[in-house]
């Protein structure tokens, strides 16, 4: 069975941070993790889910979305089989449900159909 867990969301007033992690552990992982290029998306109520960044599987390469680069950043630790969102100068704009997805494609995935699982997401809410 594959799982991806999100943790590390909450409510945080703007311009404060937030550290969010993904736990992946299954069979399909258990020895591939580090084959997966990963990302994280999110949605905001009425919203679609849009893209927030990607990371490749060595995590030598990343890409944001504009709305976030300069803000957050994305990491990996390939022996924890993990993937953290580090978020910095929140704002209320960033208030979403926030998910964690792996793509089997190593490079870097921008698409939400490029990734083949997903975890249930963690809530993030920025104050103004």
């Amino acid at each position: 069975q594959v799982q991806l867990v999100e943790s590390g969301g909450g409510l945080v007033q703007a311009g404060g941070s937030l550290r969010l992690s993904c736990a992946a552990s299954g069979r399909t992982f258990s020895s591939t993790f580090s084959s997966y290029a990963m990302g994280w998306f999110r949605q905001a109520p009425g919203k679609e889910r849009e893209f927030v960044t990607t990371i490749n599987w060595s995590g030598t390469s990343t890409e944001y979305a504009d709305s976030v680069k300069g803000r957050f950043t994305i990491s990996r630790d390939n022996a924890k089989n993990t993937v953290y969102l580090q978020m910095n100068s929140l704002k209320p704009e960033d208030t979403a449900l926030y998910y964690c997805a792996a793509s089997p494609r190593a490079g870097l995935q921008v698409g939400p159909r490029e990734y083949d699982y997903w975890g249930q997401g963690t809530q993030v809410t920025v104050s103004s």
